[in-house]
């Protein structure tokens, strides 16, 4: 157990404060001001850690804050106090999430061994309003570039291969059967790849879950990458977008493509020390090697020598 002096962590804390403000104080203007963002509040709405949630420092499993004002910590989920009057995420709570470590080591153990895949093209957001009218997409407020039927004319002349469940379910029913995989509920791991920009987003929330047991820098490290990945994201989808400043990238056309794909490849490479850390912390958690073959169970195994449906 490392023991951090009141001054020590307070840096730490309003440290992380600050970074984190950058991002959630115009959110919550906006929420204030009624003012939706077809982007941003994705971070904020689909995944559901609160703002005050993502502000708040933890030091992680094995750090020990000391001093009067670790009493705020006291009260809180998953933490207990010391002998020496420190306060500490207990070890009991480590054991209770136990299941959910397992859950979250196995994904991405299989994700991180599997080859990435780079010809998706963005394609999931565009199947997710195929066929539908006017007024019944996810952003409303925002046109298509292309109008209804050249969106559709998009989806209709390319292959889409959706490896995320996530994003595969939110597509429309005339969409579904257009996708040549069927990802599950309850088969991600056997599907889920590390070129895919929502898995990658998937980060954040599979950190924020593992809250207090890991250190606000991995969070914040996820919620960062997770932020610029919904930029591509979003640029690459059907709406225009212009008027926020975000500048479309073309998947309709080659160079689109190429565009695109070479970014997620950016975004593969930046995402593979992030989810590293994470399958290492859930490694220590669950009291396996975190740098060998004996991080994983006998199921990770077959899930990763399986044959790739991708």
């Amino acid at each position: 157990m490392t023991t951090l002096r009141e001054h020590e962590w307070r840096a730490r804390a309003d440290a992380h404060a600050a970074r984190i403000d950058a991002y959630t104080e115009p959110h919550l203007e906006r929420r204030a001001a009624r003012v939706k963002h077809p982007v941003f509040d994705f971070l904020f709405t689909y995944y559901s850690q609160r703002p005050a949630q993502l502000r708040r420092w933890h030091p992680g499993l094995g750090t020990a804050l000391a001093g009067p004002a670790a009493e705020e910590y006291a009260g809180l989920k998953g933490y207990a106090r010391r002998d020496d009057g420190s306060v500490a995420v207990s070890d009991e709570h480590a054991a209770s999430q136990r299941p959910l470590v397992e859950q979250i080591h196995t994904l991405l153990a299989a994700t991180a061994a599997r080859a990435p895949s780079f010809g998706c093209f963005g394609l999931h957001e565009w199947a997710m309003v195929y066929r539908l009218g006017e007024d019944e997409t996810r952003h409303p407020d925002w046109p298509l570039r292309l109008g209804h039927d050249g969106t559709d004319a998009v989806v209709e002349s390319h292959r889409i291969a959706c490896s995320h469940f996530d994003a595969y379910r939110f597509f429309t029913a005339p969409a579904r059967p257009l996708n040549t995989l069927r990802p599950g509920r309850d088969d991600r791991p056997a599907y889920e790849q590390p070129g895919c920009l929502h898995a990658t987003m998937d980060l954040y929330k599979h950190a924020f879950r593992l809250t207090p047991l890991v250190d606000s820098d991995l969070v914040a490290d996820a919620f960062e990458l997770a932020w610029d990945v919904r930029v591509l994201d979003m640029r690459a989808a059907p709406y225009d977008l212009r008027d926020l400043g975000l500048d479309p990238l073309r998947i309709e056309t080659p160079e689109g493509r190429q565009e695109y794909a070479a970014a997620q490849r950016g975004f593969a490479d930046r995402a593979a020390p992030v989810r590293g850390r994470l399958v290492d912390a859930c490694a220590r958690l669950l009291d396996r090697d975190p740098s060998g073959d004996g991080r994983r169970t006998t199921d990770e195994r077959q899930l990763i020598e399986r044959s790739s449906p991708l």
